[in-house]
């Protein structure tokens, strides 16, 4: 009788030894998942707890940078940073807008956490370029036309913003068109463009309507600059005039074009 042929057992050997390691590989290969799945679990544990429930993560400092009129503890107050709590759950957004909210000098800031144990607040401070006369203090204004705070004392060498607006005429009809605020930005676009030796001796801005805008200077001395419109052509013109006509009193540069000088 013929022995197995070689296929057939090459079949049985398959059928013997094959599936026993496969199941073994899928064992083994199991059994790594389920580990790596527990370390994973482990780890986030972790991880939350360190972040969240560990006293070594949490708000220990609040420094301060960037501050020039407002000190760091008015910055540090009006923030509220919730000192003793995980770094990790700190609103930065929050922080922000109560800066911001309680805190209208301040013109930008930015909250960043400092690990381990900080939340460093970097603040920039608008800076006035003219000062409006309210009763007995003084409202700051910024490059943008913000009034933004109040002092009893105005900053020295910052020219006074005078709204001589009429409520008739002309000017009452510049005022409804553009109104207050817009008008005001065009005298803070003017004091921008005022040449650096003459913003020097420069007392006052003041705006009877949008396109009659005039500077005072020391000395009693008056420059018509008409509106914010084509100021640094007036800008050089002006500095050309009052040297060519250093002693007159009145300068009207509202078109630079064909400016004019009067008084001794």
């Amino acid at each position: 009788m013929a022995g197995p042929s070689t296929a057939e057992r090459g079949e049985r050997q398959q059928e013997s030894s094959g599936p026993p390691l496969v199941r073994r590989l899928g064992r083994r290969r199991l059994r790594l998942i389920v580990v790596l799945a527990l370390a994973a679990v482990v780890l986030g544990a972790v991880t939350v707890w360190l972040l969240y429930g560990s006293p070594w993560l949490r708000v220990e400092k609040v420094p301060v940078s960037g501050t020039e009129v407002l000190t760091p503890e008015e910055v540090r107050e009006a923030a509220d940073v919730p000192v003793g709590g995980p770094l990790v759950s700190v609103d930065t957004d929050a922080i922000e807008a109560r800066l911001r909210s309680k805190l209208p000098r301040i013109d930008a800031v930015d909250v960043v956490r400092s690990w381990p144990h900080g939340i460093g607040l970097k603040v920039t401070e608008r800076v006035p370029v003219l000062v409006e006369k309210k009763g007995g203090n003084f409202v700051e204004v910024d490059d943008e036309g913000a009034r933004f705070a109040t002092v009893s004392t105005p900053p020295k060498s910052i020219p006074t913003l005078e709204l001589a607006l009429s409520q008739s005429g002309s000017s009452a009809a510049g005022l409804r068109r553009f109104g207050e605020t817009r008008l005001i930005r065009e005298a803070v676009r003017v004091a921008g463009d005022i040449p650096a030796a003459v913003a020097r001796t420069t007392q006052a801005v003041k705006v009877r309507s949008y396109d009659d805008i005039s500077l005072e200077l020391t000395g009693g001395r008056t420059v018509s600059w008409g509106s914010g419109d084509k100021g640094a052509a007036k800008a050089r013109t002006l500095t050309a005039l009052m040297k060519a006509a250093s002693g007159a009193r009145h300068f009207d540069v509202s078109v630079p074009t064909a400016p004019a000088s009067a008084g001794s």
